[in-house]
């Protein structure tokens, strides 16, 4: 039974784009006998203008959404800090408090529980936009997404598979662009990580985040190493923290060789540490 293996990448050589936990996953990986390359690969940035953001808030005060969807709580608390010159934070919260709203997973729905606003839907897991729109469906006898004023805490990315599903069952979607992801200011690292893909130098790749392929994929494309880089992800084995890294990983033509059985970094590495050879042998073999 795989479960009993014991997690060990055997000297893999394991590359890691993990940012802001970077250390934290790297001194895993090593304990778990793998050779880390580690490669940060985003950085998280508040938008240069949070026009959008105040204007949400503005719209949201004077009653005008029935819905509010927060996809992460990050983006939540950004949001709120990001309006707070224009809109005093108890008028914002209580503002949510007499809307219908909507969380994605655990994160959204502790920062909604910490603000003590009432949550109207929690999507299960493994909380991707599929299961949120499942739910609105579910309930639609309670609030109906026809003609509906819905509001969409966005985080990083747009996700324009939820946008286009919302609208689909009628609802005046506004997107509501809190923070994003950019490029690290020191892209070195995640040069030489491509190159080394491309050489075929890596065994195994974890992903933490969709975001960290779209920019692996863009230094790639930066250094006209595209195919090379495609056809050593083809012989790599990929790691993905979950349902909407893997659909990243998937939308680009690519196979998931493991999805963490829970959404947690510690979780990812250590089933990767103890499959990632033997998946490695039969996609090489």
């Amino acid at each position: 039974m795989t479960g009993h293996k014991r997690a060990d990448f055997g000297g893999a050589r394991v590359l890691a784009l993990e940012s802001r936990r970077g250390n934290e996953i790297a001194t895993l990986i090593s304990r778990l006998g793998g050779a880390c390359v580690l490669a940060p690969a985003l950085r998280e940035v508040p938008l240069e203008s949070n026009v959008a953001a105040v204007r949400f808030a503005s719209t949201l005060v004077e009653g005008a959404f029935d819905v509010v969807i927060f996809l992460t709580g990050v983006g939540a608390r950004a949001m709120l800090a990001a309006v707070e010159h224009a809109h005093p934070r108890q008028q914002v919260i209580a503002a949510l408090s007499r809307t219908r709203v909507a969380v994605r997973g655990p994160k959204p729905l502790a920062v909604m529980r910490e603000w003590q606003v009432p949550v109207w839907i929690v999507a299960p897991e493994p909380n991707t936009w599929r299961e949120l729109v499942a739910a609105f469906d579910a309930r639609a006898d309670e609030q109906s997404l026809s003609d509906a004023r819905v509001a969409v805490q966005e985080y990083g990315v747009s996700n324009p598979e939820l946008l286009d599903a919302l609208a689909a069952r009628g609802a005046q979607v506004s997107a509501v662009p809190v923070y994003q992801w950019t490029l690290p200011e020191n892209t070195a690292p995640l040069r030489e990580a491509v190159t080394a893909l491309a050489r075929g130098e890596i065994d195994i790749v974890v992903l933490t985040s969709s975001v960290q392929l779209a920019h692996l994929w863009q230094i790639a494309e930066e250094q006209h190493l595209g195919p090379e880089v495609r056809r050593a992800l083809e012989h790599t084995v990929i790691a993905s923290i979950g349902p909407t890294t893997s659909e990243e990983v998937r939308r680009r033509g690519l196979r998931v060789d493991l999805e963490a059985s829970h959404p947690k970094m510690g979780i990812l590495v250590t089933e990767a540490a103890a499959r990632g050879n033997e998946l490695l042998l039969a996609k090489r073999s």
